[in-house]
């Protein structure tokens, strides 16, 4: 005689999720930002479910949020079922785009650092298709839906992702032949305009710090023309309109051919790195570990 299936008897998903998110955050505005929903929706999925099971999930206090004791039997057990959850829509959804990686980066290390090494990675994994997506503050991986990011920061700056270093940044002034005829040692920037990107005001002071000239009073590193981003100061260096710091890296191509050259020698090490940047669950699928390493090998060469 075969056995009938057995039926589970679960209140509703969506009350379910809203207590799980509740009492992970022990807030329950936080649970509806999560969620994307509101704080009145949250509210009425949990108060729907301790109805449904006809025990009190929190104590309500003025001092804050807690659970009682039959929410704190409850937590881990959802939670760990929605992680199972998520790893088997994460499964599906890896083995329908098995051959595609989407990487997220600043459009500036996009341009001119990835985009012109990629024709390397293509011809060694021809069945990988590499999708980018940028902007001019890094994407959040897990909520972007991102394979993996290249970000700028230390070693600390992501607890709960599987990070590897790539290469430090170091900043150099870079212009063009005519203008660095007459920079003969770093006090004679002061003349001359300086560039800047928005999101990186500081790179002027950190390099004046390293030759010298933070205690000049005639050197202002915040002066000088500001533009949204790296890409426009390459640019705008590359047209005659001042002097720029940025990594070498980055203009390596117009090092090379002369446009423009470092008048001088002196140097900053940011203290900072780029980092290839994905989450746990992801990072050993053979297309990652393919790209780390050939990200690895181009910032060793």
């Amino acid at each position: 005689m075969t056995t009938p299936p057995r039926k589970r008897r679960l209140p509703p998903l969506n009350a379910l999720r809203a207590f799980e998110a509740a009492a992970r955050h022990l807030s329950f505005s936080a649970a509806a930002e999560e969620l994307s929903v509101t704080l009145s929706a949250v509210s009425h999925q949990i108060r729907h479910l301790e109805e449904l099971l006809d025990v009190p999930l929190f104590l309500r206090s003025p001092r804050g949020l807690r659970l009682s004791e039959e929410g704190a039997l409850l937590l881990p057990g959802l939670t760990l079922g929605f992680d199972h959850l998520a790893e088997a829509v994460a499964k599906l959804a890896d083995r329908k785009t098995e051959g595609v990686i989407s990487v997220s980066m600043l459009s500036t290390f996009a341009m001119y650092w990835f985009i012109p090494r990629l024709p390397h990675f293509q011809s060694q994994h021809p069945d990988i298709d590499v999708r980018i997506a940028t902007g001019s503050t890094p994407a959040d991986v897990d909520r972007d839906g991102f394979d993996c990011s290249i970000r700028y920061g230390t070693a600390d700056a992501w607890p709960e992702m599987v990070a590897t270093r790539l290469f430090a940044e170091t900043l150099v002034p870079v212009c063009i032949p005519a203008l660095a005829r007459d920079l003969k040692k770093p006090a004679d920037l002061i003349g001359l305009k300086r560039l800047h990107a928005r999101l990186r005001r500081d790179d002027w002071a950190l390099w004046a710090l390293a030759a010298g000239l933070s205690g000049n009073p005639d050197f202002d590193p915040a002066a000088g023309p500001v533009f949204d981003t790296r890409s426009l100061v390459i640019q705008a260096a590359l047209q005659g309109l001042g002097v720029a710091v940025l990594d070498p890296i980055l203009v390596a191509d117009h090092l090379d051919t002369g446009r423009l050259v470092k008048p001088f020698d002196v140097s900053s090490l940011q203290g900072g790195a780029y980092w290839l940047v994905c989450p746990p669950a992801r990072a050993e699928t053979p297309r990652l570990r393919a790209l780390r390493a050939w990200l690895l090998e181009e910032a060793a060469g």
